[in-house]
């Protein structure tokens, strides 16, 4: 568990699972064998001597005005998914967030950065034969362009196989039951959550990506959501992602995020960088480089 202080917001770091390492073929269309070896800074945090890469699922609690805020809640338990690495997990999640402080109903916002997989699976949990909310007491944010994208994808799919099954189903077992349960609100892309805290538009991963800005007492942060999977797109910010679905809007997205961080300082938070997953974007010619904490 990881704790940052900036001004008088705290940010806490649960991790779900990691550091896992994962092949650059995963992640990048077409990767150079020697990709990683290229950049001996990713080593040791974030890169191991067999050139994979090492990578984290974790969620952040902000502690803000009062309020607790969960950014995106992993992959979850029980799920039926495709991936091996993630269908039915077992995983202490929830013990780990209460032992860090943050028992499941002190939670009053759940922000999803954007609803892939491995972000809003504890939204949920299986109880009593049907999925329920995890944070019964909290709203739930999604942005509404990321709403209105993946609803109608999943209508779509409904429409051309009213047999599928339940696996990957994502929206059905984590995103559909909150809004069922009328906890959801839509948000703008640029929604203020607190006088410190609020969303940055960061599309191309996903139409509706957002990042989560964080200012406080002359101190600023940023939480990257998945604009950014992995420390070494520093350095090969315009690397074709897999997962991305505008991949030549991503790529300015990351030029231009980046260009900013490595301007103005502020901590960047990595949704998937592993441990010690905090640190500070610097230049490294034309491109950039990460400089842990």
């Amino acid at each position: 568990m990881n704790r940052w202080q900036i001004g008088d917001v705290r940010i806490t770091q649960v991790v779900e699972d990691g550091p896992t390492p994962t092949s650059t073929k995963f992640f990048f269309k077409d990767p150079p064998a020697d990709l990683v070896q290229r950049h001996d800074w990713l080593k040791p945090h974030f890169a191991d001597d067999e050139g994979r890469l090492l990578m984290s699922v974790h969620c952040f609690v902000i502690e803000s005005a009062g309020r607790r805020i969960v950014v995106d809640t992993c992959v979850g338990n029980d799920k039926p998914r495709q991936n091996p690495g993630w269908h039915q997990l077992q995983n202490p999640f929830l013990q780990d967030l209460a032992a860090a402080g943050f028992a499941p109903e002190t939670i009053d916002t759940v922000l999803c950065t954007h609803l892939h997989v491995d972000h809003v699976g504890w939204n949920t949990r299986w109880q009593r034969g049907r999925w329920v909310p995890t944070f019964t007491n909290a709203r739930y944010l999604f942005t509404r362009t990321e709403w209105n994208h993946w609803s109608a994808l999943a209508e779509a799919k409904r429409a051309a196989q009213p047999d599928a099954g339940p696996m990957d189903d994502v929206l059905g077992d984590s995103v559909q039951p909150i809004v069922d349960a009328g906890l959801a609100d839509l948000v703008d892309m640029d929604h203020r959550l607190t006088p410190e805290v609020w969303l940055e538009p960061t599309p191309g991963h996903t139409p509706g990506h957002v990042s989560v800005r964080i200012q406080s007492g002359g101190q600023q942060a940023v939480i990257t959501g998945d604009l950014m999977h992995h420390p070494i797109q520093c350095s090969e910010p315009d690397r074709i992602v897999k997962f991305d679905s505008d991949g030549e809007q991503a790529r300015q997205t990351r030029r231009n995020f980046l260009a900013c961080c490595a301007g103005d300082r502020r901590l960047v938070l990595g949704t998937h960088f592993a441990h010690p997953t905090a640190g500070h974007v610097v230049p490294a010619g034309e491109v950039w480089r990460f400089e842990v904490l």
